[in-house]
């Protein structure tokens, strides 16, 4: 509405006609309630807040939200602002705000795209501006590299040694009002056009609106948000450990639950343990986790001549718990192959892993001795993936045997993700099993025909190729080409490699 209740000053967005936009239109826009439906930011501050500084900080926050939102109304937007930017971010090493912006945000303000803002914005092939009160180093990973705008302006943090100290920075201040019209005058240069048009959601915006050459209102009307695909860039990676998006109810309800979870995790680790793996079906029923099997079991292995020739179960790669899942479906304990596991959950594992180093004549010594032993359970995708997508599959395990039997995985959690790329791998059991209710699907597809393997002629990459569309096609994924180097450089800015100590390298799960 505009000041004293009257009509708004601006035209509602439907009423722009996007097709008359072309490569040369220039757009500037607001963030919070108009290229996102949602006109509260508090659940990417409580994201940032839990990933900077675990559940005491989100604590802090849900504390001070009350204030904020009071300050808001009565006072100015600005006060408000500044009271969430001091609870999610004082003494945080800006480095980990960075890298909670890179890795965790985008994938929940993707999940918020208002369409209408999103369909003009989008027909603006010329330059696209965002303006927010948001500190910038929340959300320009998003607006760049997902909405494909060429410039970010936000509230800045201040600094010292490189910790945020909880204010903002005192020259531009808290990005609202005309201080947004002042951002957008420096973003184009002093003698510089204006944008063709711009798009904002309220009186907040009205300062910048009105310097644009054309302007509409975003309405608040509830609305479906923008389907993921239609984005410039897709979700394929994601980092974090909170599942559902932590709005002020969700974020109360997780940090009851936090106690609660932890002893529970602690009980279901101990079952894990300490059980024969024929009764962990049972056990882990009783304990509220599901495991759902189905396809049909191979039988295990017997004595051939001197020595016993294993299945390889080739898997995709959902959690680190993937064989204990897999040997749990299967009634009795198989080996698993691993890449650098945490000493903390090798410890916990009830079944055997084995250690392979990237090396590839090493590795495909190991596997075929294990194999000689028993069943073995391998990843190929070297990494986990949380989205509905397959990274490419190592073609090796086809060189080594022809008894491949696919088997497709699928979990489900409802509070937390039991598997990092940023933080400590040794905690991902525990906060799968936190989960009040997490579900495992195995699925076991028909061994692989003779002829489709190395031996029937096929060369190994035929083979890793059409097992992973076998397990693609299982669970209704897709195909892709990615792999552990493409995740890591994306979530943690690194290829993945932790340092070589004495013995040999090894590389992150």
């Amino acid at each position: 509405m505009a000041p004293g209740g009257g009509e708004p000053p601006f035209p509602a967005v439907d009423k722009c006609d996007a097709s008359r936009l072309g490569p040369q239109s220039t757009v500037a826009a607001d963030l919070e309630g108009t290229l996102l439906w949602s006109r509260s930011a508090f659940p990417y501050y409580a994201l940032v807040a839990f990933e900077t500084g675990g559940a005491p900080r989100l604590a802090l926050l849900l504390l001070l939200a009350p204030l904020a939102a009071a300050l808001s109304r009565l006072a100015s937007p600005a006060a408000g602002v500044r009271v969430l930017v001091f609870a999610a971010t004082a003494g945080a090493r800006v480095a980990d705000v960075e890298s909670a912006a890179r890795a965790v945000l985008p994938r929940f303000y993707a999940a918020d795209v208002h369409p209408a803002a999103w369909r003009v914005f989008a027909a603006c092939g010329g330059r696209r501006l965002v303006l927010t009160a948001t500190p910038r180093v929340m959300a320009e990973p998003f607006a760049r590299g997902h909405l494909g705008a060429d410039g970010v302006a936000g509230t800045e943090l201040a600094t010292w040694r490189g910790r945020a100290t909880g204010w903002v920075d005192a020259r531009r201040g808290v990005l609202v009002g005309e201080r947004k019209a002042e951002a957008l005058t420096e973003m184009v240069g002093g003698d510089g056009e204006m944008p063709d048009v711009g798009l904002g959601d309220g009186r907040s915006d009205y300062a910048f609106m009105g310097v644009c050459k054309e302007a509409y209102l975003v309405p608040r009307t509830p609305v479906d948000a923008v389907r993921a695909d239609k984005l410039p860039k897709r979700i394929v990676f994601h980092d974090g450990r909170l599942v559902q998006r932590p709005t002020p109810l969700v974020a109360l309800l997780t940090l009851l639950w936090l106690p609660v979870g932890l002893l529970l995790s602690l009980v279901r680790v101990a079952a894990g343990m300490l059980l024969p793996m024929r009764w962990l079906h049972v056990a882990f029923h009783a304990l509220g986790v599901r495991v759902v099997v189905r396809g049909t079991p191979p039988p295990p292995p017997r004595p051939g001549g001197r020595t016993m020739t294993g299945v390889l179960f080739v898997c995709c790669h959902r959690t680190l718990l993937d064989a204990i899942f897999l040997s749990v479906a299967l009634g009795r304990p198989v080996a698993a192959v691993t890449y650098s596991l945490s000493r903390l959950s090798e410890f916990l594992s009830p079944i055997r892993t084995v250690r392979l180093t990237r090396d590839r004549a090493a590795d495909a010594a190991t596997i075929r001795g294990a194999l000689s032993e028993g069943d073995l359970a391998l990843c190929p995708e070297g990494t986990t993936c949380r989205e509905p997508f397959l990274l490419r599959f190592s073609a090796l395990f086809a060189e080594l045997t022809d008894d491949i039997v696919p088997v497709a995985m699928e979990c489900r959690m409802s509070m937390f993700h039991g598997t990092t790329a940023r933080g400590w791998k040794g905690m991902d059991p525990f906060f799968f099993f936190m989960n009040p209710s997490p579900v495992y699907t195995v699925t076991f597809l028909d061994k692989l025909p003779a002829a489709l393997t190395c031996g029937g002629g096929k060369s190994s990459h035929e083979v890793a190729n059409h097992v992973q569309r076998l397990i693609a096609s299982t669970l209704s994924y897709e195909c892709t080409g990615f792999t552990r180097k493409d995740k890591y450089r994306e979530l943690a800015d690194s290829d993945g490699l932790v340092p070589v100590n004495a013995e040999k390298k090894r590389v992150a799960w």
